[in-house]
């Protein structure tokens, strides 16, 4: 399962927001510096109204969502590229996740204490950024050595130099690797790197319960700094979120509606985070149960019937496959079958997002 860290400063909301996210998540979320020690890490289902329409249809006695893991990472501060506060700890954690929820404090709150004495989210952006980029800047510079002394007799060593100098002036200017244009051989041959700076990102920007309708200033903040990340915002509070989970559906509807919004946010990072990771989602529906199954972008079908059984992926002979909206508008697969609408698809087929699929296989 791929993971998402949730990174931040300390005090802007994570470990709040962790909890909300994983309802029962146990992460201690207290008003002080380095509350989280150990990252927690907590699986959580994401929202797709499909399964149930899919489980009305197919009257399943089971529905399995997607999931996504998200990580609870300790706080950092300025410094953290040379060891200071839990910066050599923060900076392992991170570099086993596939992708970061950067959580940005975009409210006032004088109860709780903010590291730097102020909101400033702009500010608080370059501190996790240049620490990031100070970290990556000092393992580039590692491999350019080595590289270096291996091109004068090696062609692909060349190439691989050619593209660390491409990258060494940006991160040398305190920018992320992120903000460079490479192509899919590049970025294979930098990929074993697992540079901090090149993960992807979603900027989550905390805000309080007043502002999450309309957001603020300081969002706007936010939203111009990933616009030249060509990253995303999801404005969110923690604190709402965290009051929403004892609450029932209707309670929580009418909550929302008082303060302007549908979705208190958190379903849209859940959505977002599960895109921002490069997955997909096809499902199987029938009378036992309805299932969304998750796959990286691009997969072909007998890798797709794999991620449900390897036996699957070895036999493969071909997929049952109907969209789901075209699944939705006839009512029935036996129905979509008389439409012409079910296709039988081989090895070279790339699943599409939303692929109602029955494999078959060899034993």
């Amino acid at each position: 399962m791929l993971r998402a860290g949730i990174v931040g400063l300390p005090n802007v909301g994570k470990s709040t927001l962790f909890n909300a996210v994983v309802a029962n998540a146990k992460a201690q979320a207290a008003n002080f510096p380095f509350c989280t020690i150990e990252p927690n890490v907590g699986v959580v289902a994401v929202p797709d109204t499909r399964l149930q329409v899919l489980t009305g249809l197919s009257g399943s006695a089971e529905t399995v969502p997607a999931r996504v893991e998200f990580v609870d990472i300790a706080g950092l501060v300025k410094g953290a590229s040379q060891g200071e506060g839990l910066g050599n700890q923060f900076l392992a954690n991170i570099r086993e996740v596939d992708a970061i929820v950067h959580v940005v404090r975009c409210f006032e709150d004088d109860d709780i204490i903010h590291v730097s004495g102020s909101v400033d989210p702009l500010r608080d952006i370059e501190v996790i950024n240049l620490e990031l980029a100070l970290a990556d800047l000092a393992q580039l510079e590692r491999r350019v050595d080595r590289v270096r002394k291996q091109a004068r007799a090696d062609k692909e060593a060349q190439v691989e130099l050619a593209i660390l100098e491409q990258l060494l002036p940006v991160l040398d200017a305190g920018k992320t690797a992120r903000q460079v244009d490479l192509d899919e051989e590049a970025e294979a041959i930098i990929k074993p790197l697992g540079l901090l700076t090149r993960k992807p990102v979603i900027y989550a920007a905390n805000v309080s319960e007043d502002d999450l309708a309309s957001g603020n200033a300081w969002v706007e903040q936010v939203k111009a700094i990933a616009a030249a990340e060509n990253a995303q915002v999801v404005v969110i509070s923690a604190q709402v979120e965290s009051e929403l989970i004892d609450l029932s559906d209707a309670e929580r509807k009418d909550f929302l509606e008082a303060l302007g919004v549908t979705e208190g946010g958190l379903m849209t990072l859940i959505r977002a985070t599960y895109g921002l990771l490069g997955l997909r989602t096809y499902f199987t529906t029938g009378p036992k149960e309805t299932r969304a199954w998750t796959i990286k972008a691009g997969m072909l079908a007998p890798q797709a019937a794999g991620v449900i059984h390897t036996d699957f992926e070895r036999g493969f002979i071909r997929a049952e496959t109907v969209a789901y909206q075209d699944l939705v508008e006839t009512g029935s697969m036996t129905a979509a079958k008389e439409k012409g609408l079910v296709r039988s698809e081989g090895k070279d087929y790339v699943v599409q997002e939303g692929d109602v699929m029955l494999f078959r296989f060899n034993v």
